[in-house]
């Protein structure tokens, strides 16, 4: 008798997730725990003080109030080891070849259609040049010395131009020189592109760009990030 198909893995539940999202922010923030029990607290005491103000005043709406704190207090917990997990995430990715594809490709959203793949790389180098389109046109973002990037940031630009004539092209650096953007600022940056062409423009141009672009497969990809590895898995 054959033997049956292995199964699909089976995805980390709901508390393992939220494990293991609470021991990569701590490794970054020791002061975290210290700052959710604080928060549990003092929902808690809230919910006390609430329900003694308000009547009429009985034991059991003083309990109701209570646990009502409580939960409050443990979403106020989750809320800020969320936000702290955020900034964890991209101060271990910063510099690291690739971190500008994996946030273009998880951190825009819908509106924007980006690759976690470089349109443009450097193999000696692994300077990179990635792009994504969204309705505020198309942005080249450019990964590495920005000396060395001059090249393949011109030459995506100038193919976009061929074949996205009167679409707006905005230029970005990653980095922390002057006139560059942090890898954490990233996102938020390019969001903030005022909209330019409607959505059947959008498409047009991305079937336009898709259809010119070389295949990179036979070039290295840059190494040295694993999103599995550095961002730990968000609760569902």
């Amino acid at each position: 008798m054959a033997k049956r198909a292995s199964e699909p893995e089976k995805r980390p539940g709901f508390f393992s997730q939220i494990k293991s999202l609470f021991r990569f922010t701590r490794e970054a923030y020791s002061w975290l725990p210290w700052a959710q029990l604080a928060i549990l607290i003092g929902g808690v005491l809230l919910g006390l003080v609430a329900g003694y103000l308000i009547p009429p005043f009985q034991v059991w709406t003083l309990i109701l109030w209570g646990i009502t704190g409580l939960m409050l207090g443990i979403l106020g917990a989750l809320f800020l080891m969320t936000r702290l997990s955020t900034s964890a995430m991209y101060a271990k990715i910063d510099g690291m070849p690739g971190a500008t594809g994996h946030v273009l490709s998880t951190s825009l959203g819908r509106k924007w259609q980006a690759s976690e793949t470089p349109v443009g790389i450097n193999p000696k180098t692994q300077e990179a040049v990635y792009r994504t389109i969204g309705r505020g046109g198309i942005v080249v973002v450019g990964e590495g010395a920005r000396g060395r990037l001059t090249r393949l940031v011109n030459e995506e630009r100038s193919k976009a131009q061929r074949v996205a004539h009167g679409v707006p092209i905005t230029v970005i650096y990653v980095g922390h020189g002057e006139d560059e953007v942090a890898i954490a600022d990233l996102a938020k940056t390019i969001k903030k592109i005022p909209k330019a062409i409607d959505k059947a423009t959008m498409a047009a141009v991305i079937r336009r760009v898709e259809s010119v672009s070389q295949s990179l497969s036979s070039l290295p990809i840059p190494k040295g990030i694993d999103p599995t590895k550095v961002r730990s898995q968000r609760p569902r």
